[in-house]
Order: structure tokens, then sequence, then C-alpha cells
């Protein structure tokens, strides 16, 4: 088979980043064509930090592991209400990194307001509008949980990001070679 008979298809890792649960969720995709390939949470129990961390960190080799992915996207995390819950969730993305330049992938950054703009279409969309447009998006069956709804908008963020379908300034990653499907 020849090279232009060839599609190059991109795995994309959406993680939605918690101390209690993070969501993952993972996309093909082949040009403008996006196809869902799985999603979950990693949970972590109750206990000190460094091994609830340590948990996130496993989690998320253990999904690269199993999926293989080309790119991990991460929601990016801004000061809220309590200091001290920002600086919980700042550790737990940390962890969530951390797995996945552990693995040699690239990590891409966006924001809550880029992914809803890009999923939804409103950057002030609510969970359950993401949940919905990410279930037609991907014509999934039913809607998946919140936390893997999330992640799954940040991987197809991520797509549209690539393809020109909105403005993503300043994400600045690394990409490593597509998948060659034959």
């Amino acid at each position: 088979m020849s090279n232009a008979t060839r599609a190059v298809v991109t795995r994309i890792l959406g993680l939605d980043p918690g101390l209690r649960i993070t969501g993952f969720g993972l996309i093909d995709q082949l040009g403008s064509q996006l196809r869902y390939v799985a999603s979950g949470c990693i949970k972590t129990r109750d206990g000190e930090l460094p091994g609830r961390l340590k948990t996130l960190l496993d989690g998320v080799r253990e999904v690269i592991a199993t999926y293989q992915p080309d790119v991990v996207v991460v929601e990016k995390v801004f000061v809220n209400v309590n200091p001290q819950s920002t600086l919980l969730l700042g550790q737990a993305r940390g962890a969530v990194i951390c797995g996945a330049v552990s693995c040699d992938l690239p990590v891409a950054e966006y924001t809550a307001l880029q992914v809803k703009q890009s999923v939804v279409g409103y950057g002030k969309a609510h969970k359950e509008q993401v949940q919905h447009m990410v279930q037609r998006l991907l014509t999934l069956d039913a809607s998946p949980s919140s936390d893997a709804a999330d992640a799954l908008a940040c991987a197809i963020c991520h797509a549209h990001g690539t393809q020109g379908l909105g403005s993503m300034d300043g994400i600045g990653t690394r990409r490593r070679a597509g998948r060659i499907l034959g």
C-alpha cells in the first residue's frame, strides 16, 4: 500500500485532574473524524496526600500502557475561592502530568473556558451541557460520567485545535508521529 493511501490516526488521552477522582478519556482522530476509544475514572482512597498522588501517577501510567496514546491533554487549573483546594488540585494535576511525561508523551494544556468553547460553543457551559455534547460528538449510547466527559472534552478540544477549528492560543505542544493505519 502506498503512503498516499495510508491514514494517520492520532490517539488523544484527555485528563480531568482531581485529587479524589481523575477522569480520563481517549479518542482516535483521523482528520476531522473522531472515534471514541475508552473512558473512566482513576479514584483515590482517603488518606495521606503522598499516597493519593502516587495512585494518580500510577493510574495515568496504567491507562497509557493500556491504550498507547500519542498525546496527553490536561485541563489547566485556576485559583478558585478556596486556596487550599486550589493547591491540592494543583498537586493532583502535577501528578497526572508527571505520569504522562514519565512515559515520554507530549502534554497539551487548555483552560476550562477553551474546552467548553470548543465542545459546546459557550465557555461558561454547565457540566450537563458538556456531557450532552460529548455524547453527541462521539455518538455514544449513553452519557459518560461528568469526570470522564470532562476528560473526553479535553481530548476533543485538542483534536479541534489541531484541525484549525478554533483558536487555541498559547498551547505550544510537541507532537509525536501519529499511528499509521494501512
